[in-house]
């Protein structure tokens, strides 16, 4: 994955201090129930739905513009019940993602466009090519390429994916960095 410098207005984003950059048109419900672990960068109008139950993101995760990340849930005769959604380190997802797991193993990339069904689990390093549906339910095992509406397994990734992650977050994130202001007066 070719990482490439983005800059952004450092008015638009929040830095914390455990170095996440959180956008201020993301849309964090139930924030108390979200734990971004550091290093963590949540882009514009994405939205966590940490008022139904909690997310937790390891160090390194990227989410990128317009993606939803909401608990699972299950139906009883009681009514419904929502289950934590566990995010790992060095996991990037990309634009216009809607995200429903119960856990995203770590090392972990999601292309755009991705819905990543109710209570589906993603084990470590493991790709979700863009467009693709992973139906409810689905356990993806680990160095698994999944591809197509449904998602099926079409192929495998290297044994150096864990490598090749996080240099890829960390790059990212280090390339992350506030715009230049272009400050010359045109006369």
């Amino acid at each position: 994955m070719d990482v490439q410098p983005v800059h952004y207005d450092k008015t638009e984003y929040v830095e914390t201090a455990t170095g996440n950059k959180v956008n201020r048109k993301s849309k964090l419900y139930g924030s108390q129930n979200i734990i971004l672990n550091g290093k963590s960068i949540l882009m514009n109008d994405c939205v966590l739905r940490g008022d139904m139950n909690s997310i937790r993101a390891g160090k390194y995760c990227v989410v990128g513009e317009r993606t939803v990340i909401r608990p699972s849930y299950k139906r009883f005769s009681k009514g419904l019940t929502f289950f934590p959604v566990h995010i790992g380190d060095h996991v990037f997802i990309e634009n216009d993602c809607v995200i429903m797991a119960a856990q995203i193993g770590a090392y972990v990339h999601i292309g755009h466009d991705a819905v990543v069904g109710r209570s589906v689990i993603l084990r470590d390093c493991v790709q979700v090519l863009p467009n693709t549906v992973v139906p409810p339910d689905a356990v993806i095992p680990p160095f698994s390429i999944v591809g197509g509406n449904p998602g099926v397994i079409v192929g495998e990734l290297p044994e150096s994916t864990q490598e090749l992650m996080t240099q890829a977050t960390r790059s990212f994130y280090d390339g992350f960095t506030p715009g230049i202001k272009d400050t010359t007066i045109v006369a």
